[in-house]
This record gives C-alpha cells, sequence and structure tokens, in this order.
C-alpha cells in the first residue's frame, strides 16, 4: 500500500478546492466547495453541487460508482471528489471493484469519467484524510460519505463537519470476518448540520470506538499495520453501500426519519434508530 501521492495529480486537498478540475467535462460548479446541503431532517431539501466520498475500498468504491451515475441521471451541474491515498492492488479483488491497478482515486475517477464525465466533474484526492487536508477537502454546503477501514479517519471527519454550519455527512462500514464474526454486519450513519446546529447525533456520540479510536491514520501507521486489515466480505459492502446510499436519497426526498441503521446480510434484518440530539460544543 502506497501513502505517497500520485506525482501527475499534484497535492490533491489542494486541487478538490478548485472548481471545475478534474477528470470529465470540466463542469463549473461555482469555485466554492458545496453549493448547499439540504438538512434532509427537519428542514427544506436543496441539492448538492459538490459531493466527497473518503476511502474508495469495498464501501467506498461501490457509493462512488453509483452517487455519478445518480448525480448524472438526475442532471445540473454536480462535482464529485474522490479520496483515497491507498493503491489497488491483485489482493483486493476478492472484495473490491477495479478495472487497473493503481491509485484508488485516479484509477475510479478515469472510469466514471469515461462514463459520466460529460455531467460531472471528477476530483481525484490520492492522499489520506488527516486533520489539517480535512479543512480543505470538506467544506461549507458539502455532502460527504466516509467509508474508511479505520475509526480516526471517521473521528477527524466528524470534527471537521462538526464546525461546519450546514453539512451532510453520511458514515459506513463493517465488522470484518475475523475474531468469530462472520462478517455480515453493517452499520450506517448520519450526521446532520444545519444553521449552526447539530439536526441529528454526531458519529462519536453513542460509540466509543469513533470517540476514543483504537486505532490510527493510515498516515500514522507503519507498513505493517497498513498491510494488516480484517477481510471483508464482498456482499456485507454492498449491502453498507446500498443502506447508505438509501439514507442519502432519503435525506435528499426530505423524509429521512432515522439517523442509524444497522443490518445483517444473513438474516435480513435492518433496524434503523433515531435519536433525541444530544447537544455537544464542536
Amino acid at each position: 500500500m502506497s501513502t505517497e501521492a500520485s506525482p501527475e495529480i499534484g497535492t490533491g486537498a489542494s486541487i478538490a478546492r478548485e472548481a471545475g478540475t478534474g477528470i470529465g467535462a470540466g463542469v463549473d460548479t461555482g469555485v466554492a466547495a458545496g453549493a448547499g446541503a439540504g438538512a434532509g431532517t427537519g428542514g427544506e431539501t436543496t441539492v448538492a453541487e459538490r459531493h466527497v466520498v473518503i476511502g474508495l475500498g469495498g464501501i467506498g468504491g461501490i457509493v462512488a460508482r453509483m452517487l455519478v451515475q445518480f448525480l448524472h441521471h438526475v442532471g445540473g451541474p454536480a462535482q464529485v471528489c474522490l479520496v483515497d491515498g491507498d493503491t489497488f492492488e491483485e489482493s483486493n479483488r476478492g472484495r473490491q471493484m477495479f478495472r487497473r491497478l493503481g491509485p484508488k482515486s485516479v484509477v475510479v475517477a478515469e472510469e466514471l469519467g469515461q462514463a459520466y464525465g460529460d455531467g460531472v466533474t471528477l476530483v481525484p484526492v490520492p492522499e489520506y484524510v488527516t486533520p489539517q487536508r480535512a479543512r480543505f477537502l470538506i467544506g461549507e454546503g458539502d455532502v460527504v460519505f466516509c467509508t474508511p477501514d479505520n475509526h480516526a479517519t471517521r473521528r477527524v471527519v466528524e470534527r471537521r463537519c462538526a464546525r461546519l454550519a450546514e453539512t451532510a455527512l453520511f458514515s459506513g462500514g463493517n465488522d470484518g470476518v475475523e475474531a468469530g464474526n462472520p462478517g455480515t454486519y453493517g452499520n450506517v450513519q448520519v450526521y446532520l448540520r444545519k444553521a449552526g446546529r447539530d439536526v441529528t447525533n454526531r458519529l462519536s456520540t453513542f460509540h466509543p470506538e469513533i470517540a476514543r479510536p483504537a486505532d490510527k491514520l493510515p498516515t500514522d501507521q507503519g507498513c505493517g499495520e497498513l498491510l494488516h486489515a480484517a477481510p471483508q466480505l464482498l456482499f456485507t459492502n454492498l449491502a453498507v453501500a446500498s443502506a447508505l446510499l438509501g439514507a442519502f436519497y432519503a435525506w435528499r426526498q426530505n423524509v429521512l426519519a432515522y439517523e442509524e441503521a444497522f443490518l445483517d446480510i444473513l438474516t435480513g434484518r435492518a433496524v434503523p434508530v433515531r435519536r433525541m440530539v444530544v447537544e455537544r460544543s464542536a
């Protein structure tokens, strides 16, 4: 796995802030990141023009493909930033989708640009998220999909979103196949902010594993730690990606009635959860 940015792309975090920059038709999205995220729960829905997908592995790769296809279909200018510092390798083929080896963000952007670049601007960011980069990657009004394989990144993304007045964060993951877990469980969380207030609870409020991550950011890990990852089940990745996009669509339609959902593909169960919002400072 590589932590280096692709030299032909340059500094992705800075590129991500420039409108109309990336693979595709170069649609002008209005320069500023985030052209306006609707509140979904408890507010009028506004179509967002800028989306950020963080993590392009088993779940995020599916989310990115379906999201871009959907945005292309509904029309209107849209920009999607594809963020991942990792590379596709042969060992990934059992649980991830890709046409060639190489930097994940670049490979996915190339693939989607060929099919949907006439309506969606794709910005590859071949870097891992850090607190510093998050400030450039995620701006007011952005819609963020967070699907990394570590909770440390989720915590960084959550903290960045908590400082914004308007944003929508959709986070999803699964347990992996290890330590007796069958790898069939997954969950989806939705964190919304409107007018500077939390509309739903933050990712870490009811999840101590996110509030106090036992893992590290990929940029802080050694080679051995980067190579170790719990095997994932392709079908669980697909189910979590579908649940993430379902929550996103419900939010867009202003009918989202939950902030978290738990699922198990073996039993076919999906349990939505709605909670009172716990007030917290940024």
